[in-house]
């Protein structure tokens, strides 16, 4: 509430208004995957499942593009320090009253060691997100048909009615080549689903 002064003046110094007193927090990450009963028979703990074939995808692709960009924008830092160095002048080149630095061969200098440099490191980069995310992607569960088709389970975009993603050929094996993991199953592993691939869809 605003405090009148002397002379007509109001004194805002507290504002307790909603603008200045509601903190607002960021909405809250969609669930990466969701309990699933290990089991029809149901004697055994539930584990984490994605809901389908095609969540499963978008979370790998979204993994690997985080390690990646990440893993880039420090071989980044590492290579302009590279060619920073590389591309100075010998410190003993100003003792003995030799031609001042010649700034613009320097920058083109630097230029070819950072584009050098980065080039190595992008397909090193792409190895090791690769490498990081194939093992624990392959060993996930993916919960079992219509399984979670009633929820409001929702992976990165990737929720039933929108499984729309970079690779026809892969929705195609979503809906054809789905593992049939039996009728007490509700859950298989991305091994199963990469396994039942045609090479060419792998």
């Amino acid at each position: 509430m605003d405090v009148p002064l002397p002379g007509g003046a109001i004194d805002i110094s507290e504002d307790y208004s909603p603008a200045a007193t509601v903190v607002r927090f960021d909405s809250p990450l969609p669930l990466l995957r969701a309990p699933v009963p290990s089991s029809a028979a149901g004697d055994e703990p539930p584990v984490l499942a994605f809901r389908d074939a095609a969540s499963w995808r978008a979370a790998w692709e979204a993994a690997e593009a985080s390690l990646f960009s990440q893993c880039e924008a420090g071989a980044r830092s590492g290579c302009s320090i590279m060619a920073t160095r590389k591309c100075k002048p010998p410190w003993w080149k100003g003792l003995f009253g030799g031609a001042p630095t010649d700034y613009q061969e320097r920058e083109q200098c630097e230029e070819r060691e950072m584009a050098s440099c980065l080039e190595s490191a992008k397909e090193a980069c792409i190895k090791f997100s690769k490498e990081k995310c194939s093992a624990p992607f392959r060993d996930a569960r993916i919960a079992s048909e219509g399984l979670l088709e009633d929820t409001d389970f929702v992976v990165w975009g990737a929720a039933a009615g929108n499984n729309k993603t970079s690779s026809a050929s892969f929705c195609v094996a979503n809906r054809q080549h789905t593992p049939n993991p039996g009728a007490a199953a509700t859950n298989y592993k991305g091994s199963d689903l990469l396994d039942s691939l045609a090479p060419e869809d792998k």
